[in-house]
């Protein structure tokens, strides 16, 4: 039995679960994601999500992805899918 896992579903849902946490993320359609096709659009939105983010000067929301352990940077180098 798995005690932690993340799983795509109908590439729009993000189950998220260990002995701890358990929830999912949605991803629909939004003016952002339009431009990728249903099987990319959980990682183009993910990615731009965490960019805002991660952009946003705030203390509240640099403390909180302290809190939990969660970085992110946007690569240099894009990959032609």
């Amino acid at each position: 039995m798995k005690t932690s896992v993340i799983t795509i579903k109908n590439n729009s849902r993000i189950e998220l679960i260990c002995p701890h946490q358990n929830g999912i993320t949605y991803v629909v359609p939004s003016e952002s994601n339009w431009v990728c096709s249903d099987e990319l659009k959980v990682s183009h939105s993910l990615a731009g999500f965490f960019n805002d983010i991660s952009n946003i000067d705030d203390a509240k929301i640099l403390s909180i992805m302290q809190k939990w352990g969660i970085y992110y940077r946007t690569n240099t180098v894009i990959k032609n899918a």
